[in-house]
């Protein structure tokens, strides 16, 4: 605690990156390995490791909800967060923080004119976007929690933006919107309001008319289920799984050399609850071929022990993955799939 106060609090002429993470965590140990390369990249930013839970009062005094989370600061000024295993990311944020001035910039004008264009970006990203503290499955204050709750009770469609991932975004569309608060509603990039004004929107019954409406659940979820070829719907996603059975099934999908998409059903809790009566199967992880339900890992690993199929073992199986399944004919719940070119060991195609 005493030593990483006396870090914060030393002005460091450059950039000074913490990491909270956790012995426990794969991807903690994965990310002290993207660390200890940028260090080596770039010698003027100081690396710093907080295991979270030995430190508890700072973690709560910065959020630290999940490891990995690295923070960034300057001058013991906090310009910045990423939570998550994102090794992209924390690369793109090093460098960009590593070549810029102190936040906010000071005597000079680019950098405004960057972080503007940004702002427009976002605002953009979707035709109704919220600038929330957290996220809607784990909204991080009341208002935004409030925001959340109203949006999908008038089953308004809406991509969100946690201003806690970014301290800049954060500070900046204060003054790009000039909006102080937070939660921020945005249509078509323009500025809705904050939870005052959608409550009085609300109450008008002009809420309706001016944001874009969710499409029905179930056409929602034959849209996912159909996304591609394969979809597995699962805890986590192709490089993260967060629970044993998501790990598993793709630990078997990957040595199959199948193309496959995944839905974290984690992200999606409206997903979640429906695809279990949409498909009628109760648990996670579930595969689906053509939009149609082969099922979760216990058939997987029970077709994939049976030495009659065996697998596809190039990208080229991905033509006959996607065949018609045959239903197999020994439980009301199970289909194998079936292709008269190739047999296949395994629940897939």
């Amino acid at each position: 605690m005493e030593a990483f106060k006396s870090i914060e609090q030393y002005l460091l002429p450059s950039l000074l990156v913490v990491h909270f993470w956790a012995p426990w965590a794969p991807q903690c140990a994965q990310m002290n390995d993207v660390m200890a390369e940028l260090a080596k990249e770039q010698p003027q930013v100081s690396f710093v490791k907080l295991e979270a839970e030995a430190v508890p009062e700072v973690s709560e005094k910065y959020e630290i909800s999940s490891v990995p989370t690295f923070l960034f600061f300057k001058n013991s000024q906090k310009i910045d967060r990423l939570d998550g295993a994102h090794a992209p990311e924390l690369t793109k944020k090093v460098q960009r923080h590593a070549s810029s001035g102190s936040f906010p910039p000071s005597g000079n004008e680019h950098p405004k004119e960057d972080l503007s264009l940004r702002l427009k970006k976002l605002t953009h990203a979707a035709p109704c976007m919220l600038f929330m503290k957290g996220s809607p499955q784990e909204p991080r204050c009341g208002f935004s929690k409030q925001m959340v709750e109203i949006l999908n009770k008038h089953n308004i469609q809406f991509s969100s933006f946690d201003i806690f991932s970014d301290e800049e975004v954060r500070q900046g569309l204060k003054t790009y919107s000039n909006w102080p608060t937070y939660p921020q509603l945005y249509v078509s990039g323009e500025l809705i309001g904050g939870l005052d004004i959608i409550k009085e929107l609300e109450a008008s019954d002009e809420l309706d008319t001016i944001c874009p409406k969710a499409p029905k659940l179930e056409e929602r979820l034959k849209v996912l289920t159909n996304k591609a070829s394969v979809m597995l719907f699962m805890k986590g996603n192709k490089q993260e799984a967060k629970c044993g059975f998501s790990k598993q099934i793709l630990e078997i999908l990957n040595s199959t050399g199948v193309e496959y998409e995944t839905f974290d059903i984690l992200e999606d809790e409206e997903v979640r609850q429906g695809l279990k009566t949409y498909s009628n199967w109760p648990t996670y992880p579930q595969l689906y071929v053509k939009g149609e339900l082969v099922g979760g890992l216990d058939i997987v690993k029970t077709q994939s022990s049976e030495p009659k199929y065996s697998w596809p073992v190039s990208s080229e199986c991905s033509t006959v993955c996607t065949r018609a399944l045959a239903y197999s004919g020994e439980d009301d719940d199970q289909y194998i799939p079936f292709s008269s070119e190739a047999s296949f060991k395994g629940i897939f195609f």
